[in-house]
């Protein structure tokens, strides 16, 4: 190995390392609540090093939802390889976004904040992250498109716009405010239930025919 591709590896390690440590903050802690020094700490590094690699705090917690997004559009695209019909891809689809806010649940909360307007344009990770959003978009417009052109999905719609709905809804229905968990505690319906008869729900609005699909276990 050359000296310039060991600097480059040790780099690239340092660079994890703080990024490392940065998560281990803003996943037990609110944003606010975290601090450049304790990253250095954590890090077991001078803040001096830490601005070498990331220019503030809003950098590295971009690069934190980064990696969140990518792991769930690895999954997503895991659901795109198998061999079913476009509309029990969306079904798979719906299924893996759940999966991703039980086994990451932190990853979900940063990347839900991510959304509050204090992150704009002018953030250093903006345009990764929108690329990574529009690629998660993407997988989904696809697995869309293939329902239309098998027919199992509706061919009245715009497949972009259908795309969002489907987007939009499942992604309320997973992140429910309390006051909504609230009113479906006292009727006894567990989060658990009410995504599973969303995804019985929403179904029959996509599907073009009297297909039925299979109910994922969630």
């Amino acid at each position: 190995m050359g000296i310039a591709e060991r600097k480059k590896r040790e780099k690239e390690q340092r660079k994890k390392e703080i990024l490392d440590a940065a998560e281990t903050l803003f996943f037990s802690r609110e944003y606010d609540d975290v601090s450049m020094d304790e990253i250095a700490n954590i890090a077991e590094l001078n803040k001096a090093t830490i601005y070498l690699y990331f220019k503030n705090k809003e950098t590295l917690f971009s690069a934190i939802v980064l990696r969140g997004i990518r792991i769930l559009n690895k999954m997503y695209q895991e659901c795109m390889e198998t061999q079913v019909p476009g509309v029990t891809k969306v079904a798979l689809l719906e299924e893996t976004y759940y999966r991703f806010t039980r086994q990451h649940p932190d990853y979900q909360r940063l990347i839900k904040y991510y959304g509050v307007e204090r992150f704009n344009k002018e953030n250093p990770g903006f345009a990764e992250i929108q690329e990574e959003f529009s690629m998660s978009r993407s997988i989904w417009q696809d697995a869309v498109r293939e329902g239309i052109d098998d027919g199992t999905i509706r061919n009245d719609i715009d497949p972009f716009l259908l795309t969002i709905y489907l987007m939009i809804t499942l992604m309320t229905v997973l992140s429910l405010t309390r006051p909504w968990l609230y009113a479906l505690d006292q009727e006894g319906v567990s989060h658990e239930t009410f995504v599973k008869e969303f995804a019985r729900f929403i179904s029959p609005a996509v599907s073009l025919s009297n297909l039925i699909i299979k109910e994922t276990e969630l």
